[in-house]
């Protein structure tokens, strides 16, 4: 049996089994590409579907039968989920029409190795990606989550030609998550209590706003003007340390690391999609924002909604957070200036 006498037997069989009640137009859909099938590209996925935030979500990678396999395991369960549409290939015009494409592709890092270090192969990597993005989907919201993020942002800004608010990373959105759920395990209340933001490059040079955490509207450091420093309270000063070591420690322990960065990436595409308007530590470009004078991505607490990022907080920093946001831009601006594109 041909290709058409398929479809023209199944059309007979939907029609004998439904009645035709509605001849309006259905609700558009909501796609969602994902570029990588990785580890972190197929927990950014399922942390989507789970979210039931897509109504179409397409998988692109290169690797032809690991693409078929994740395509074909998550139609298995789906179920389990709402329906959705999932599929997956080489070719971006599969993409076409995506509301968000998130970009998860490139090579993983390593132990040991910097963020940094990686950003040349992946710029060579988002030259291929980020036009053909573009092309298929040119109204999309790009998020990257590609390691060095803050640079690999900046990267794929300039590729797809696409306004400032409509590209973004994934940024310090994790680093302070790790930096909440540290503070929240020493005070023993919930990490969703602890309001904590880290700023600046996804990595090395972060920056960790103690002027700015509380519990419950209680600033930490109306408690203890010195904490987070090295003559603060005993531990506290190996906060930060920590939070920058948990993904080394992870790539330690067990390869690589994919749940957390999945879930955050999820987190800000429920708020783009939902118009939610939410506050989160993500990276875009911030020149002229809190007095940074470099052309840079990095993070600063941004407003996600529909349209991307829809404003960027100015935040209040000491002396000391200041000069270690300008050193944080400094470096990034230093090694977006030796790439070559």
């Amino acid at each position: 049996m041909s290709n058409n006498q398929e479809e023209e037997f199944d059309e007979t069989i939907r029609k004998r089994l439904f009645s035709q009640v509605c001849d309006g137009e259905s609700k558009p859909p909501c796609k969602v590409t994902v570029v990588g099938v990785g580890s972190v590209g197929m927990a950014c996925s399922i942390s989507i579907l789970l979210k039931h935030l897509a109504t179409d979500l397409i998988l692109v990678d290169v690797i032809e039968d690991k693409l078929k396999g994740e395509v074909l395991d998550l139609n298995h369960g789906n179920l389990f989920l709402s329906n959705v549409h999932i599929d997956g290939g080489k070719d971006y015009a599969l993409s076409a029409g995506s509301k968000i494409v998130v970009v998860t592709a490139g090579a993983r890092q390593q132990v040991g190795e910097s963020r940094l270090s990686l950003v040349q192969r992946n710029v060579n990597i988002f030259k291929h990606i980020i036009p053909k993005i573009a092309e298929h989907s040119p109204d999309a919201i790009i998020i990257v989550v590609s390691n060095p993020v803050d640079l690999m942002t900046f990267v794929a800004w300039k590729l797809s030609g696409f306004p400032r608010h409509r590209v973004l990373g994934t940024g310090t959105n994790l680093d302070s998550a790790r930096f909440r759920h540290i503070i929240s395990t020493r005070l023993k209340v919930s990490p969703s209590s602890v309001h904590a933001c880290i700023v600046g490059e996804h990595g090395d040079s972060s920056v960790p706003l103690w002027s700015c955490v509380s519990v419950s509207g209680r600033s930490l450091t109306s408690i203890e003007p010195n904490i987070g420093k090295p003559d603060g309270p005993k531990g506290w000063d190996k906060v930060h340390k920590e939070v920058v070591d948990g993904a080394y420690d992870v790539i330690r322990l067990k390869g690589y690391t994919n749940w957390a960065i999945g879930l955050s990436c999820a987190e800000m595409v429920e708020s783009i999609l939902k118009n939610k308007h939410r506050i989160m530590p993500v990276s875009c470009f911030v020149k002229g924002v809190v007095g940074i004078k470099e052309d840079v991505c990095l993070s600063l607490p941004c407003v996600l909604n529909a349209s991307g990022v829809s404003s960027v907080v100015e935040v209040s920093l000491n002396k000391d957070e200041k000069s270690a946001l300008d050193k944080s831009a400094s470096l990034i601006s230093e090694v977006q200036a030796g790439l070559k594109w």
